[in-house]
């Protein structure tokens, strides 16, 4: 005979400092896994959303990122009459690019990070949706100004529209903001790519970005630059170079998340273990009684076992709610694949706090199970002399 649901909601309220306590511990254990991965989603995320699906991009031979390619202007040459390429009034929609590093000071800190600038050419922005300028306005070909994320310029130290930047021995004015709509160029600055070279006096390339005109031209174009052994380059879908890179970024993220939560689960989890086993002492004759009563020892677990779960499904609730206001809050990391700065949004989505429920169940039935042996385990005789 199984043990009707209001007996273990009666024992839940009867006992509600201990019953809020240890939700409140497994709720602390649950925001703190769900932050960590929704720091790591909010990196999937941007990143995934990042690539257009018929841009490739192509890097030197055996790089892992643009920050370690070099594309030389002999190659670059020879990559813009390939066929398969769109032209837009008779000119190819093909962008050199080059990528360098600044550090920089956080706003209110004396520690900073790396910020990366990038080099763009006049066919850039229309390689790339979601950008647009905010405020001030683009720079102009052939000078030193930039514009500078809107996210980073309120990240970062001296990057408002008319402070001024120095790479290496140069000074840049910032003259814009802009967006680029949750995507990975958040987290950089763009100059002109010609002022850039001359300022690294860099005679190449870090990368090359062009635009096929269907998928099946995609496949054709990027094998046939990877295997021309003259120019030593390799063409990627621009999405799945982004994928690449958002597995290498949120990786260890998710893998600290994993092992911080699992570590105060167990805590979490031999708290509710006590809170179980004062249970059991106190409701000894208790459980003699419903043993006479006809309920069997299964019965006894399983409801020893709801209630702890209960009790842990409440906290991991409570623990969302903590998580909750840091959906869509701006932050950055970096990025450990070019080890620049990537800004982006905390993402609490509903398969998250769909698997936070989850795990506050496991807490809850991890710290029950020995317990509610034990008292299923009672001798009738035994628990009603105690």
């Amino acid at each position: 005979m199984a043990l009707p649901l209001k007996y273990n909601i009666r024992n839940l309220t009867v006992r509600k400092g201990t019953t809020l306590a240890t939700a409140f511990t497994i709720g602390l254990t649950v925001a703190v896994y769900l932050m960590v991965m929704a720091l790591a989603r909010g990196i999937d995320l941007t990143l995934a959303t990042s690539g257009e699906p018929l841009n490739l991009i192509v890097l030197r031979n055996g790089s892992t990122a643009e920050l370690n390619s070099d594309v030389s202007r002999e190659k670059l040459n020879d990559l813009i009459y390939l066929d398969g390429i769109v032209r837009k009034e008779d000119q190819p929609l093909v962008a050199p690019e080059s990528i360098t590093l600044i550090y920089r000071a956080r706003k209110g800190m004396s520690q900073g990070s790396n910020i990366t600038i990038r080099g763009v050419g006049p066919m850039s922005n229309g390689l790339r949706s979601g950008f647009k300028v905010i405020a001030g306005r683009m720079f102009q070909p052939g000078l030193t100004e930039a514009v500078v994320s809107k996210r980073i310029a309120e990240r970062f130290q001296g990057l408002d529209i008319g402070d001024k930047f120095r790479i290496q021995a140069t000074d840049y004015t910032v003259v814009g903001m802009f967006d680029a709509g949750g995507k990975a160029f958040e987290s950089e600055i763009w100059v002109d790519v010609h002022s850039l070279g001359s300022t690294t006096n860099r005679n190449s390339f870090s990368s090359v970005l062009l635009r096929v005109k269907d998928g099946a031209a995609m496949n054709e174009l990027a094998k046939r630059i990877s295997d021309d052994q003259r120019l030593q380059l390799k063409a990627v879908p621009e999405r799945r170079f982004y994928e690449d890179q958002q597995g290498a970024a949120s990786g260890i993220l998710k893998g600290l998340g994993v092992f911080v939560a699992f570590i105060m689960a167990v805590g979490a989890g031999f708290a509710g273990m006590n809170t179980m086993y004062a249970a059991v002492a106190r409701r000894t004759q208790e459980i003699g009684t419903l043993r006479v009563l006809g309920f069997s020892r299964f019965s006894i677990l399983v409801a020893f076992i709801l209630e702890s779960v209960a009790i842990a499904v409440l906290g991991a609730g409570v623990g969302i709610l903590l998580a909750l206001p840091l959906n869509f809050v701006s932050t950055g990391t970096s990025n450990f694949v070019n080890f620049a700065e990537i800004a982006f949004n905390f993402r609490v989505t509903p398969d998250l706090m769909i698997w936070a429920l989850v795990f506050g169940a496991f807490i809850g039935l991890f710290g029950s199970l020995l317990p509610s042996i034990r008292a299923s385990r009672f001798r009738i005789v035994d628990a009603l002399r105690a």
